[in-house]
């Protein structure tokens, strides 16, 4: 089974922690969607980071549907059973993957449009969505330590790696001051076997 994408990429190291995590191996191999897209097309003609290529070779897209296919087929889970805390899991994931969207459409925006083709209203209404995220996201482990304790749970896992990408692509649109308990476990979750297994390393997105 192989992992196809590049670790600066939220998604693709949401999903290389996470299945580490999980007990699940796996073998990671670094293609960029951006300088070796025709390799990445080879793979996966639809160019979408993170891949899966199942041991059948079947293909796999989605972050989040990988973890899910891979959580039920190995009966392990990183999820709270309790229904309460399960559902603030839920939540504080949602937000932390709207705050993963909200930055690569801004980073991108910013960094692969021509000045000239940006439109300065897309980028106010993305922005107010990425600080709204990150605002609930910050309450949300502020709130709730206890469901942020372990590194074996998807929502500690997600909110880290997501505070971690943001603050390499647009530290100076979602200040770090604002959000000192993002801060707190963002630098926690990073000193981690898994998190340093699978650091943030990649070109990101190249400047045009």
């Amino acid at each position: 089974m192989k992992l196809i994408g590049m670790l600066d990429s939220p998604f693709v190291r949401r999903v290389a922690i996470s299945l580490e995590l999980l007990g699940v191996p796996f073998e990671h191999e670094a293609v960029s969607v951006f300088s070796t897209f025709a390799r990445f097309q080879g793979i996966n003609p639809v160019v979408k980071a993170p891949t899966l290529v199942c041991d059948d070779g079947e293909l796999l897209m989605d972050s989040s549907l990988i973890l899910q296919f891979m959580e039920a087929t190995t009966a392990r889970s990183l999820w709270p059973v309790e229904p309460a805390q399960l559902q603030h899991a839920f939540r504080a994931v949602g937000l932390a993957l709207a705050a993963c969207e909200k930055s690569v459409q801004l980073a991108y925006e910013r960094n692969l449009r021509p000045l000239e083709a940006q439109y300065e209203p897309w980028i106010v209404r993305v922005t107010g969505q990425l600080l709204a995220a990150y605002a609930a996201l910050e309450q949300e482990v502020a709130e709730r330590p206890a469901l942020f304790e372990t590194v074996h749970c998807q929502a500690t896992i997600t909110a880290a790696v997501a505070w971690q990408f943001t603050q390499s692509m647009l530290a100076t649109i979602v200040p770090a001051a604002d959000h000192p308990h993002l801060v707190a476990l963002s630098a926690r979750l990073e000193r981690t076997a898994a998190f340093q297994q699978y650091l943030p390393a990649g070109p990101g997105v190249p400047a045009v």
